[in-house]
């Protein structure tokens, strides 16, 4: 790891110290006291005589909206008993006067201004600040002369004033000092009256001052005044950010250009093309270019974050220049910059300190988007109409669409056939009926390969019916996915009954479904499914054990919602052809050989020129053999304990969340690295592999690059209705959605949006992890990005951690917080480049089997998993592979023990679905899995009956090479699972309800 570089002494010093003051020179800093109950803010006040009232004025320059409508607290710093004589004369943003009985007379006292209460789940919470209370007593407002008629006429003046002497927050986190303390509007308006030219004022910014208020201007900027020039101090090599406040003074401004301008010094320059705006653009996730437009409101804020790429190379100096600022309705304004170079060098642009800002140039990365492929797949072969990847084909028709795909993976799982299976009885086809006789079939000419690489193929063709015209553009990837984009345009008004996909399964084949309404399992014989935004569904998984696909509508709108409990904030964006205006839906059918899938849009006018976009996606499944081997020595440990603890429990994988000492904030691993350094090492010391949680959907308050991301608008961070936690609320304001909260470490999250360039530093980020920190891979938590990055994600971990892991968790996501999304089919697109899955809370394991083996199980997709809810079951479990998870879910080790013993590492797993497996039970409702070895089997019974069974196993000892008649059937004692015993062949089993046995053959 690159050595990591501790703020300079004298610049730790600035930031601790306040650097320009409001006027009234009242020092701001931070204390200690109960912030549950009292807030986290508070002015420190100094009584300096004995008297019955006393009066406070208090310019504390605040950012919230409403202070008037907040209750107060004054609380006796001698005693710590609350002052209940408290009266508020006067309460606005700029200042507030009050009053109050000095209870323990001269000494200090403290005015708590933000008290607040919170209620509801604790990860989840739900602060209010409460309206202002009238606790003075009567005779005290009288005698004092504050009772509410007396207060007009000024009269409390004569009261003795008492001493303003700090404002305070309970830490630095929390200060609103120096860039969340206003400006009050006089200040404002005199400098705005200093350039009365000007319909906007720039306030160039040092990055250690993010901008983080919209609506203000902070009282820093008075002092410092409008469109200065900016000086900064960069290292060689450094990737060097600073900001550019943009205040719309005099009126809006809708639409802005930023001019960048080579920076000079003596013989040398960095050019314009190291400096950029991120602010007006970048590339995407996908790694396209793309721009934005930036309008501010009249009054309103806009922060621009800049950066300069300093060459490493650069001769130390002065660096002089211009950034200039010109909105689309007034006149452009010159940024003097001044970039001082120094003589050191710094690492990796900076990026190994996260204060620098500097990884925001991560933003715009395309690290690992290439068409390269990863393991275990093979490269991707297209010959004449046909594509080959790893254990499925599909032969392309004319029109772009497939005419069948096939697959080559064995029943069992663990391989390929030399017999592939077709999953279609007839090609895939978009349907169009009218009453118009010329529209018809298509006909046309294709399709024509556009590109080939080892991970990808494309092509495109196209066709006419009539006045229609299809323009097919597809891409398949070496994991089996193939994106579609298909346009259709009317050529002349065209009358339209339907426009449909039928995606025509063998009948063979579509023996389990899940999504779009269906829980996962064997299919229905019929079903009808419609668009409902109230839903996240626009997919469905149809197939087999070892052959399917799901498909998945989008048009070129697409939008990817938000997931989990969040879903509603965000919903789907119902594709406009496929949706119809509500008229568009699915029908699933059989019919002799075919259960026909028909995705219908219903009917429509497309008039002239007009063109709609039915795009589509498959996901052909599976994705590659389950790895079995891997699937027996790889023993997690989910929890953050002693290195030496953990392995002694005979785990070799270590997944650390986040809230601890060493990943202590979520989605932000990178603010305590030498102690996840020095943690990692001990592990690899002892053998452990340690994996960290870390993802995106939401983003913890302590990111230092919060506010810029903020400066984004809603590009990266979800808006909403504001909420949750206090700091949130004091310091965002409002337009987030608040997310996780962690008590005990005050870490507050707020919401990503689906998809955005914080995928880009995502990516950015795990490179740094692997190749600094030495991460063993992810655990991943749900998943808030689209496959592009997951794909990108897998590439990072194989190249800079080779043997890296990635597990996800899901909760069950199947009911209407969450939009009836089954897990499985939601993170499907993921699955090609996952290690296992980890389905845990409110799955139901007292579901069927087949729910289990869709759902649950990742089989069908070519992964494995564990169990969670309620410890999971055990014996069904093992019929699927599948044990629980330490410390979480169950215990385990001795079926480790068991595992170890019997050698299951090296056998050859026959699920209970393959139909020529060697063990099978005389009754439907208890399962056989066999773990098959040379000499020896062992056998895994799980119960779904109802009442205790007795059942007896048809064994094909030929396919296991044993002898019936020296054969003998031992299940080990288990610890929680099995006592000891005996049976011959042909004796019945006694197998209880939910449960079964371990039964070696041998």
């Amino acid at each position: 790891m690159r050595p990591h570089r501790s703020l300079p002494a004298a610049l730790s010093l600035l930031l601790l110290l306040p650097l320009a003051a409001p006027a009234e020179e009242i020092p701001y800093t931070t204390g200690s006291w109960d912030a549950d109950t009292l807030g986290n803010h508070r002015v420190v006040l100094e009584v300096r005589a004995q008297a019955g009232a006393v009066w406070a004025h208090v310019p504390w320059r605040r950012r919230d909206t409403n202070p008037e409508a907040k209750h107060l607290l004054v609380v006796d710093g001698q005693t710590g008993a609350r002052v209940l004589n408290v009266v508020r004369i006067a309460v606005g943003r700029e200042a507030g006067d009050i009053a109050f009985q000095p209870t323990s007379g001269a000494g200090r006292y403290f005015l708590y201004h933000l008290p607040n209460i919170g209620s509801g789940r604790s990860n989840y919470p739900k602060v209010v600040y409460p309206a202002p209370e009238d606790t003075a007593q009567g005779a005290w407002l009288a005698a004092n002369h504050l009772a509410p008629q007396d207060l007009p006429g000024n009269g409390w003046k004569s009261l003795p004033q008492v001493a303003v002497v700090e404002f305070q927050a309970i830490d630095e986190l929390n200060s609103f000092y120096p860039m969340e303390v206003i400006a009050t509007a006089a200040e404002t308006s005199a400098l705005v009256g200093q350039h009365a030219s000007s319909g906007y004022l720039v306030f160039p910014e040092d990055r250690r001052f993010p901008i983080r208020m919209t609506a203000d201007l902070p009282h820093r900027w008075i002092a410092a005044g409008a469109n200065r020039p900016f000086r900064g101090e960069a290292a060689r090599g450094e990737f060097y950010a600073f900001q550019v406040g943009l205040f719309a003074a005099r009126s809006a401004i809708d639409g802005l250009d930023v001019r960048l301008g080579d920076l000079k010094s003596a013989g040398h320059l960095i050019p314009a093309s190291a400096i950029r705006c991120f602010n007006l653009g970048g590339r995407d996730w996908t790694s396209r270019t793309f721009t934005k437009r930036v309008t501010v409101e009249q009054g309103r804020v806009q922060a621009l974050w800049f950066g300069v790429q300093v060459p490493e190379d650069a001769a130390p100096g002065e660096y002089q220049g211009t950034v200039t600022i010109a909105p689309a309705n007034a006149p452009p304004t010159g940024v003097s910059v001044t970039l001082v170079v120094t003589s050191a060098t710094i690492p990796a642009s900076g990026d190994d300190e996260p204060w620098r800002h500097s990884r925001l140039r991560w933003l715009d990365s395309t690290l690992a988007f290439d068409d390269e492929i990863v393991s275990p797949y093979t490269p991707v072969e297209v010959k004449d109409r046909t594509i080959s990847i790893l254990g499925r084909s599909v032969s392309i028709g004319a029109t772009g669409f497939p005419e069948q795909i096939r697959s080559r993976f064995s029943p069992e799982m663990t391989g390929l056939s030399d017999r592939p299976r077709d999953l279609f009885t007839r090609p895939v086809s978009l349907v169009v009926e009218s009453p118009d006789a010329s529209v018809g079939r298509w006909s046309g000419q294709g399709p024509r390969f556009t590109m080939q690489a080892a991970g990808a193929a494309a092509w495109e063709a196209t066709s006419t019916s009539g006045p229609l015209t299809m323009k097919t553009r597809a891409r398949m990837e070496f994991d089996g996915t193939i994106e579609f984009e298909v346009e259709l345009r009317a050529a002349a008004d065209a009358v339209l009954n339907d426009v449909r996909l039928e995606i025509p399964f063998a009948r063979d084949v579509a023996r389990y479904m899940m999504g779009m309404g269906v829980k996962g399992g064997t299919r229905p014989p019929a079903y009808q499914w419609e668009w409902n935004v109230e839903h996240n569904q626009d997919s469905a998984w149809i197939g087999d054990v070892n052959a399917g696909l799901q498909f998945t509508l989008k048009d070129d709108k697409y939008s990817r919602p938000l997931n989990t409990n969040f879903y509603h904030s965000k919903p789907l964006v119902m594709p406009a052809s496929w949706s119809n205006g509500g008229r568009g839906g699915c029908r699933f059918s059989e019919s002799g050989p075919t259960f026909l899938v028909g995705c219908y849009s219903g009917p429509r006018v497309m008039h002239q020129g007009e063109a709609q976009r039915y795009d589509f996606r498959l996901l052909l499944t599976p994705f590659h053999p389950i790895d079995t081997k891997a699937q027996f020595t790889t023993r997690f440990f989910h929890a953050y304990k002693p290195v030496a603890e953990a392995a002694a429990t005979g785990a070799n994988t270590l997944n650390i969340h986040h809230a601890n000492d060493i990943n202590p904030y979520i989605n932000y691993p990178f603010l305590r690295p030498a102690q996840m350094k020095a943690y990692i090492d001990e592990a690899h010391a002892r053998n452990l592999k340690v994996k960290i949680y870390y993802t995106v959907r939401e983003l913890t308050n302590r990111a230092p690059e919060l506010f810029a991301l903020r400066s984004l608008g809603d590009e990266v961070l979800s808006n909403g209705p504001g909420g949750g936690f206090s700091w949130l609320q004091e310091h965002l304001g409002s337009d987030y959605i608040a997310a996780w909260f962690v008590p005990e470490l005050k870490d507050a999250a707020v919401i990503n949006t689906g998809v955005s360039r914080w995928h880009n530093y995502y990516v950015e980020g795990l490179n740094w992890l692997a190749r600094n920190i030495d991460i063993d891979g992810l655990y991943i938590d749900d998943v808030a990005f689209d496959r592009t990055t997951m794909k990108r994600v897998r590439k990072v971990l194989d190249r800079g951690r080779p043997g890296a892991l990635i597990d996800l968790h899901s909760a069950n996501q199947f009911n209407v917080r969450d939009g009836f999304a089954s897990s499985a089919n939601l993170y499907l697109e993921h699955f090609p480049f996952l290690n296992r899955l980890w389905f845990g809370e409110y799955f139901d394991y007292n579901s069927s089997p087949d729910y289990w083996l869709v759902e649950i199980s990742g089989i069908p997709f070519g992964l494995m998993g564990e169990m969670l809810q309620d410890n999971g079951n055990p014996w069904r479990g093992m019929v699927f592979g599948m044990t629980g998870r330490l410390p979480w879910a169950g215990d385990p080790r001795p079926l480790w023990k068991v595992w170890d013993g019997f050698g299951i590492a090296d056998s050859r797993m026959v699920g209970f679905w393959v139909d020529n497996r060697p063990v099978k039970t005389d009754r439907a409702d208890v399962l056989s899995t066999s773990y098959v070895k040379d000499g020896k089997t062992m056998v895994a019974l799980a119960s779904w009956a109802r009442e205790r069974a007795a059942v007896e196993l048809t064994i094909d000892w030929k396919a296991l090479g044993l002898d019936p008649t020296r054969a003998r059937l031992t299940a080990p004692a288990i610890e929680g699972f099995q006592e000891a015993r005996a049976f011959k062949p042909g004796d019945p089993i006694p197998v209880e309800p939910g449960k079964g046995w371990l039964v070696i053959i041998q």
